[in-house]
């Protein structure tokens, strides 16, 4: 297999709702990365593997149009999301006294912030450099049926940590709520190489938080230990995927947020996760409380992606940082409210340690 290349850029040029939609490529003589201002989406990221060759390690498209047509169907490939990431229940949460009633995408549920979430609109370029894209999105007061002009901006940067790094910042002019992550499915083979199952993962992670037949969480935080869910040492994927576990059979498979054991504030280690053909190590780091994995449940192969494969089912993952879902609906989770005067700021890197 030949080393993975960028897509042609020239496919993602067209003009969107009035905004010019391109395609950004950075690097830093080790890794090359891909963002389109079309979602905010992480399009590609190109990183060494075991041998020196350049891997692409994350599911995507050739074509803008891809991209549009994919996204008809509810995927989120690479995509910033918001101004909720996950679920909420039955799409409803109160604040301030007043209650707010969100589109249901994801029946009974709201997910990801709507129909025209984050994901789907065009964000403005505030600066680029060789190795950075700073993007910007404007979502309006009432916007999705959320409260509050939420000003957004969001900068990829590749680093000299052998990593990128995604660093978020908003402010808002109404009390709102908010939770911002990205979706990007990984595989540490190569997208579109097969199975996630023979992967190694580790989540610094001793509980979880179990959820309903809808997936919204129970309320509960319940410990791994004893069950699929304990990932405190590197396991395969596969390992306990078919195990009798009703939250498994909820799932169909790992989509569920865990506890993360953060000690202190700023930056920890939330995950570690190793391609078994690659060799390929990737670390998420996050300051925030959860981090959703996804193991790709859902994932059907209608859709060839980049290399012209079909994603089939259990072929990537997703490992996405954030506040605990339905947390509006939960007041003993992190409060994920925002509030005028106040900036969130958070940032997730995901970096792939040399092999020495």
């Amino acid at each position: 297999m030949n080393q993975a290349e960028i897509p042609d850029s020239n496919s993602f040029k067209q003009t969107l709702e009035g905004k010019q939609v391109y395609l950004y490529t950075i690097g830093n003589g080790k890794m090359k990365a891909a963002i389109t201002n079309f979602g905010g989406r992480l399009v590609s990221l190109l990183v060494p593997d075991s041998s020196g060759k350049l891997t692409d390690v994350v599911l995507g498209y050739n074509s803008l149009k891809d991209y549009q047509q994919y996204t008809k169907n509810g995927a989120y490939f690479g995509a910033l999301i918001g101004r909720y990431g996950n679920r909420i229940a039955k799409g409803k949460f109160t604040l301030d006294g007043k209650s707010y009633q969100l589109a249901i995408n994801n029946p009974p549920n709201a997910l990801h912030g709507g129909p025209k979430g984050f994901s789907t609109v065009v964000w403005d370029v505030v600066k680029t450099t060789p190795t950075s894209v700073e993007l910007h999105y404007l979502s309006k007061d009432g916007e999705e049926s959320y409260p509050g002009n939420l000003d957004v901006n969001v900068t990829y940067a590749l680093t000299d940590a052998n990593g990128l790094s995604i660093t978020y910042k908003a402010k808002t002019d109404k009390t709102t709520i908010l939770n911002l992550t990205n979706h990007s499915y990984f595989n540490l083979n190569g997208e579109g190489s097969g199975t996630i199952n023979d992967h190694s993962l580790q989540l610094n992670a001793s509980k979880f938080t179990p959820v309903d037949a809808t997936l919204i969480p129970t309320g509960k935080l319940e410990p791994v230990a004893g069950t699929p869910f304990d990932f405190t040492k590197p396991e395969k994927i596969g390992a306990r995927i078919d195990a009798k576990d009703q939250q498994l059979e909820f799932g169909k498979g790992y989509d569920h947020n865990f506890v993360l054991d953060a000690k202190e504030k700023g930056q920890h280690l939330a995950a570690v996760v190793v391609g078994d053909k690659s060799g390929i190590e990737m670390e998420v780091y996050t300051d925030q409380p959860g981090i959703q994995f996804y193991g790709g449940n859902f994932l059907e192969g209608g859709d060839k992606g980049k290399s012209g494969k079909a994603y089939e089912h259990r072929t990537a993952l997703c490992l996405e940082t954030q506040h605990f879902p339905d947390s509006p609906n939960h007041p003993q989770f992190p409060t994920t409210v925002l509030k005028p005067g106040e900036t969130f700021s958070s940032v997730t890197s995901y970096r792939f340690p040399e092999k020495k």
